[in-house]
């Protein structure tokens, strides 16, 4: 797999944690707590949604797509062209593939950052820990390292408040190299079939 698709792979699933801020009133611990209880509850209610997103990345390129959400274990991120990426989780098995490279690979769910997010119950406490949390006018973004990921680096989220919404994501992977992600408004999405999250190997 190439940097690039470990970057865009990392990027698309990096709501793997969303710790929270501290204030100076109050105990950090407990308004850690208590944040990440909103969060867990807020991404746990994403059972089922759909949303655009754009990509892009430090050298000016950018990308556009939709991606899906079916937990527990189904993701689509669809890229439109000229990228030539898809990337799907079928709940065993995430594919990766390039129309245009004609590449196709596969690895298992569990080894991949995705694993986290699309389970039964999203667990926040597991397998990232937090460098650096900042406020701003609107909301808040926490930067945290993902000690799990295919490729190691630092992942910054961003959240609006009132009400609580996940409006974007940044990855810095182990090489320095920064993505970010900007998402759109998220909807209800009917997952009914399942060969929506899977693929077939290029003939």
């Amino acid at each position: 797999m190439t940097a690039t698709r470990r970057t865009a792979l990392l990027a698309l699933t990096a709501v793997l944690a969303a710790p929270t801020l501290a204030r100076a009133d109050v105990d950090p611990q407990q308004v850690v707590k208590e944040l990440t209880d909103r969060a867990v509850a807020y991404l746990d209610g994403l059972s089922a949604v759909k949303g655009a997103f754009q990509q892009s990345n430090q050298r000016g390129d950018t990308a556009n797509g939709m991606f899906y959400l079916a937990r527990p274990g189904r993701a689509r991120f669809q890229y439109e062209p000229p990228s030539n990426l898809l990337i799907t989780s079928d709940g065993k098995t995430v594919i990766v593939s390039d129309s245009r490279l004609k590449s196709f690979q596969k690895f298992p769910l569990g080894s991949t950052p995705l694993a986290l997010f699309l389970a039964d119950h999203i667990r926040l406490d597991r397998g990232a820990h937090v460098t650096k949390v900042t406020r701003s006018l609107t909301g808040f973004s926490i930067t945290a390292r993902d000690d799990h990921a295919i490729s190691q680096g630092d992942i910054t989220l961003y959240f609006n408040e009132a009400p609580l919404r996940l409006t974007g994501w940044a990855v810095v992977d182990g090489q320095g190299r920064k993505t970010q992600v900007t998402l759109g408004p998220l909807s209800p999405f009917s997952a009914s079939d399942p060969g929506f999250f899977t693929q077939q190997p290029p003939g």
